[in-house]
């Protein structure tokens, strides 16, 4: 499976951001993070957002900097844990590139978070356990799945280019 784009899906501290940017390094390609350009155009951070305007309108702007990575090539890009879970961002991942689901248990996930806010989905523990739950049949259906319950940044880089350059 050769591809010239690379989408890392899911759940919010999966690890996404910092494999990215190691997988990106080791391609020689740059490396994107769709919530880090959304806090860049909006001036807010995404907390902030969600607090502001609300989900439905961090959606709205989630989609359109999707939209605009569509052209680019040779690049990894870091989703935001909700990105994927929404049809529509789904199919046109699939179509621009190869989706890869970074898989990581809730009890890791739960350990990464931070607790000053900054993620607002995160705030009740049993609400974010059912995301988890509902996002997970969402990122099945991405192309590849690593999971990143005990491998290390690098050990993940090199199952990722194991599959996609296989």
């Amino acid at each position: 499976m050769k591809t010239d784009k690379i989408y890392l899906v899911g759940f919010m501290a999966a690890g996404k951001t910092t494999l990215a940017r190691a997988l990106a390094e080791r391609l020689a390609w740059r490396a994107e993070d769709i919530d880090e350009l959304i806090e860049a155009r909006e001036r807010h951070t995404v907390a902030e957002i969600f607090a502001r305007q609300g989900e439905p309108y961090f959606r709205t702007v989630e989609r359109e900097v999707l939209h605009l990575l569509f052209p680019l090539r040779h690049v990894v890009v870091a989703t935001g844990g909700g990105t994927f879970a929404d049809p529509d961002n789904r199919g046109a991942i699939n179509l621009d590139g190869t989706s890869v689901w970074v898989d990581a248990p809730f009890e890791a996930i739960l350990s990464r978070l931070p607790t000053d806010g900054r993620r607002p989905l995160a705030a009740d523990r049993a609400q974010l356990e059912r995301l988890y739950q509902a996002r997970r049949m969402a990122y099945q259906q991405a192309h590849l799945r690593v999971d990143a319950s005990t491998a290390s940044i690098g050990e993940l880089v090199d199952r990722i280019l194991e599959q996609v350059e296989g």
